[in-house]
């Protein structure tokens, strides 16, 4: 039991504040609004194993720089996506010690080299060239989160020999996550030759028919190929979250086993 709900039942039981005031204070902890535009999570990482992100988009550069200052208080790593480099460029000027990612649209406080902490590799291909910052994304999200990955980029089925001839890639894979656009066949190709799984990100990228997303995404959920889950259009942070959690199960069972 955390000493600040010890010292709330504590205070209940000697008559200091009422159960009503007591379930006020109840119902705040674990998280800290900042004025009126934010409440910071604090608890996530506890209850989740990943801590809170913040979402850039839609947020002035004051506000997140606000949230930022106060998630470092509590956080070993912080971190943004969907950052603009105007945006950064103003974050930047508040907090010196600010790391971009600029093809991931990513800002963090973190070492500038951050090393894997956890178990399993995690492996990202993508279709195209122009598929990158969705990979990308989730390549800096998983690699923040503190797991090894390794990427494969432009290995789509136009030249599919290309993705063949890395066979060893996919065979090295503990979690595979597919980026694709136009059509998005590149998810199923790889489920079909992988024994691990498999993520597929369909990405906005494609002519008039591909909808902004909208068929890569129905391709990847009528998926022949078992073992595929799919993700939101361009959801690369979502992906890699996903495959960190896949990762992360895998070694508390391992660890429930042994012990």
């Amino acid at each position: 039991m955390s000493e600040s709900l010890q010292a709330i039942l504590t205070a209940v039981a000697a008559g200091e504040i009422t159960p009503d005031r007591a379930l006020l204070k109840l119902q705040s902890q674990g998280y800290e609004s900042i004025d009126e535009f934010a409440k910071i999570d604090r608890s996530r990482q506890q209850r989740t194993g990943f801590p809170e992100v913040i979402w850039g988009l839609g947020k002035t550069p004051a506000q997140i720089a606000s949230i930022i200052q106060v998630m470092r208080q509590q956080q070993s790593v912080v971190m943004a996506t969907r950052i603009t480099p105007a945006v950064y460029a103003e974050l930047h000027q508040q907090i010196p010690d600010l790391v971009y990612y600029q093809m991931a649209q990513i800002c963090a406080l973190t070492p500038l080299q951050p090393t894997p902490i956890h178990l399993g590799r995690i492996t990202i291909l993508t279709a195209g060239t122009a598929d990158l910052p969705v990979a990308e994304e989730a390549a800096c999200t998983a690699t923040l989160c503190g797991f090894e990955v390794e990427k494969l980029w432009d290995v789509g089925v136009a030249g599919i020999h290309r993705l063949l001839s890395n066979h060893h890639v996919i065979d090295n894979a503990d979690v595979l996550i597919v980026v694709a656009g136009m059509e998005g066949a590149l998810a199923s190709v790889v489920a079909g030759l992988a024994d691990c799984p498999v993520i597929a990100v369909p990405t906005s990228i494609g002519y008039g028919a591909s909808f902004g997303g909208i068929a890569p995404l129905l391709t990847m959920l009528n998926s022949c190929a078992a073992g595929v889950g799919v993700v939101n259009i361009d959801n690369g942070f979502g992906a890699a979250i996903l495959a960190c959690q896949i990762l992360r199960t895998a070694t508390k069972i391992t660890t429930r086993s042994n012990s």
